[in-house]
């Protein structure tokens, strides 16, 4: 079980938030020895989770994690809104598939950019992302 040695909690509710999302999981990806490439792959998935808060979810927040299993260290973003949801989840995860103007790789890429992926939604109830990416 990882245990989390420290946390802070964003508000994800603007572009000007999603900037500042992105600025700090950069911040906390040096601080925990990411290197170059984990680093720029855990503030891309951060991206593309934090615009989808804001744009699908109506805004929300994001739990920030610096977490350790014993002989691992990582990072673990959570995002929550209480948005309209995602009625279907598969469909979501599979590449192309849009709801808005985008290419469709938000939730798939995001998925592939980190080591553990966790989405929970339900119509009308929101949707909460989980992220987390091991050094």
């Amino acid at each position: 079980m990882d245990q989390v040695t420290r946390a802070e909690a964003l508000p994800v509710r603007a572009e000007t938030d999603v900037v500042l999302v992105r600025q700090t999981v950069r911040t906390w990806a040096v601080q925990q020895g990411f290197s170059l490439v984990d680093q720029t792959k855990m503030v891309t998935a951060a991206s593309e989770i934090a615009r989808n808060t804001v744009t699908h979810g109506g805004g929300g927040t994001v739990r920030i994690e610096a977490v350790h299993d014993g002989t691992r260290k990582g990072l673990r973003l959570i995002f929550e809104d209480q948005g309209p949801g995602i009625a279907d989840i598969d469909l979501a995860l599979r590449d192309g598939y849009t709801t808005g103007s985008g290419l469709g790789m938000g939730l798939g890429g995001a998925r592939r950019l980190v080591s553990e992926f966790r989405l929970d939604s339900k119509p009308g109830q929101g949707t909460r992302v989980s992220l987390t990416r091991w050094k």
